[in-house]
């Protein structure tokens, strides 16, 4: 396996050894609580994994014998870790569960194959015996597209596809590659780059999700604008389902109908599971230029996004915090560095140059050979300056870059102090973009006041336009709030569904590269439509007659059996 799982964490984000290095700053966490509206934090520390408590197996002794007899007793695990560790994801609402120590799902066992027959042969034995079936890569979805539900199955069980996890080929020709979907995205890289290649693709769950996953769940990496989405970059794939093996795509183009291959990104493992998937590659840059910019306000940094976009200038990344984050994290920075007269000097320069207190920060990122680089970054140098923008230069891009995959590690020290912190992201055109951002901060501002746990009590909303496109960009946004103690799933749902309702009412799309999950599944009928929820079961009901394949997510009302 490419990661042994005791090495990752059950009930949190990243490796096991990893230290909570701000546990000791008393300064962070009471700057944190004024932020909040609370006199003072509390410990609300996770549970043991030996204090936990499991569903009880359903799986019968015979049917697990037939699974050892075709895996053998070392890939078909059920002891507590195996079982916690695959019972959820890694959403908010996930970890919830998780450290509270009871939770309400979790595999009966945990399968780890080897190969596409593998997963074959196992999804017919499923079927046979009817035992539902959950896909699993590296278990970062943040949407609940994990979750080990049985739906109308008396068993469940979870195939860990991390033995999954060998670079095939690379195509130097054609600049493609193929690999197998376990394949974790430290791993792949480093492959392709020995090759002289990347895939680019670079997610914050980066360290800790794989090549299977990504298509899955239809993502998009930090610098998708040069490397494409998962379904710009998806040739082909192999699709083990219950009814047999679906290969997909291996054209450059094709006009022989409907492609299958479209019908892969986004799956979610509801139509089959990704065994191995082919993908385009570039050449490994020669060159990457990544600086900081600030503009007066959010309005006026859309504005360059989207003139930089619309003429086509060949950024890697263009991502833009509206001033609440732009603020939130100036103060941390400021805190966590202490640096004193410089930050209000900093302040003064600021004010003097005509910036108020609401300034948006920007981090342009360019990759490539060395001559397109510098034309792209003296381009949008160009733009950023018609727009008011005043150059930052290379350190924040620098730090940017150190940080990248760092974001995760911060929530589960805020849950150990009774604070919740989650995201989501939309898309939308640029004509319904502004509305959309207003509307979607202003209900989650609503609706963490409404559940606070005390009066004057409320969160911060964080937003950043994270990917831009022609004709729209995504909208990414970070909510941070104290916990209502004992009823803190009823708070989240109702933040959630606020925020969730605000975005359909604005003309923005549930998702743009988290997923469906379950999360998500309350939107999807109004976001597809009637008719298009029923295309969506008629391919499941092809490919899964019996909807084995992991229930209960993307597609609304689950399949009855036949």
């Amino acid at each position: 396996m490419s990661i042994e799982r005791s090495k990752i964490r059950w009930n949190g984000w990243g490796w096991a050894a990893h230290k909570d290095t701000l546990a000791a700053r008393d300064d962070l966490w009471t700057w944190l609580a004024e932020e909040l509206g609370m006199p003072s934090l509390l410990a609300t520390p996770a549970r043991e994994i030996a204090d936990i408590v499991l569903p009880a197996q359903c799986l019968h002794a015979d049917t697990r014998a037939g699974l050892v007899a075709m895996l053998g007793p070392d890939r078909v695990r059920d002891d507590v870790y195996e079982r916690a560790f695959h019972a959820l994801g890694r959403s908010y609402h996930d970890l919830l569960r998780q450290r509270s120590g009871d939770l309400p799902v979790a595999p009966d066992a945990v399968l780890y194959p080897r190969g596409t027959d593998e997963v074959l042969a196992l999804l017919a034995f499923a079927a046979e015996h009817d035992i539902a079936v959950v896909p699993y890569g590296g278990g970062t979805s943040v949407v609940g597209g994990v979750s080990a539900v049985s739906g109308s199955f008396h068993s469940v069980v979870t195939l860990d596809l991390s033995g999954m996890d060998r670079l095939i080929e690379v195509d130097a020709a054609s600049r493609t590659a193929t690999a197998e979907a376990g394949i974790y995205g430290p791993a792949l890289e480093k492959a392709l780059q020995a090759k002289g290649v990347t895939l680019g693709h670079h997610p914050q769950s980066f360290e800790f999700s794989t090549l299977g996953g990504w298509i899955a769940h239809r993502g998009a990496g930090q610098g998708s604008s040069r490397y494409g989405r998962a379904e710009d970059w998806l040739v082909g794939a192999k699709l083990a389902t219950p009814r047999g093996l679906l290969e997909t795509g291996g054209f450059p183009a094709s006009a022989a109908g409907p492609q299958l291959n479209d019908i892969v990104p986004g799956s979610e493992g509801v139509f089959g599971i990704i065994t191995e998937a082919t993908f385009r590659v570039h050449a490994a840059p020669a060159a990457n230029d990544y600086r900081g910019y600030l503009f007066r306000d959010f309005a006026g940094g859309a504005a360059a996004i989207r003139a930089a976009v619309q003429e086509d200038l060949p950024a890697t990344m263009l991502r833009l915090s509206d001033a609440e984050e732009t603020r939130f994290f100036r103060a941390y920075g400021a805190l966590d560095n202490k640096p004193g007269a410089s930050h209000r000097i900093e302040t003064l320069y600021l004010q003097m140059r005509g910036f108020d207190e609401k300034p948006a920060a920007l981090i342009a990122g360019f990759e490539g050979e060395a001559g397109t680089v510098e034309a792209g970054r003296r381009r949008f140098a160009a733009i950023a300056a018609a727009h008011g923008a005043l150059p930052l230069g290379l350190r924040q891009g620098r730090r940017w870059q150190e940080g990248r995959f760092h974001g995760p590690y911060l929530r589960d020290p805020m849950m150990d102090r009774g604070v919740g912190v989650d995201t989501l992201e939309t898309a939308a055109s640029w004509s319904k973009l502004d509305t959309l951002y207003g509307a979607v901060r202003t209900a989650l501002d609503k609706a963490m006041r409404e559940t606070a746990p005390m009066p004057g009590a409320h969160g911060i909303v964080l937003c950043h336009i994270s990917h831009s496109y022609p004709d729209g960009a995504s909208l990414y946004f970070t909510y941070i709030f104290p916990r209502a103690l004992g009823g803190e799933i009823a708070q989240w749902q109702a933040i959630k569904a606020a925020a969730s309702d605000a975005i359909m009412a604005n003309g923005g799309t549930i998702s743009h590269h988290h997923g469906v999950g379950e999360d998500h599944l309350p939107w999807m009928a109004q976001e597809k439509g009637a008719l298009g929820i029923e295309v969506l079961r008629a391919i499941k009901r092809t490919l899964d007659p019996k909807g084995i394949l992991n229930p209960g997510k993307l597609i609304p009302q689950e399949l009855p059996r036949p």
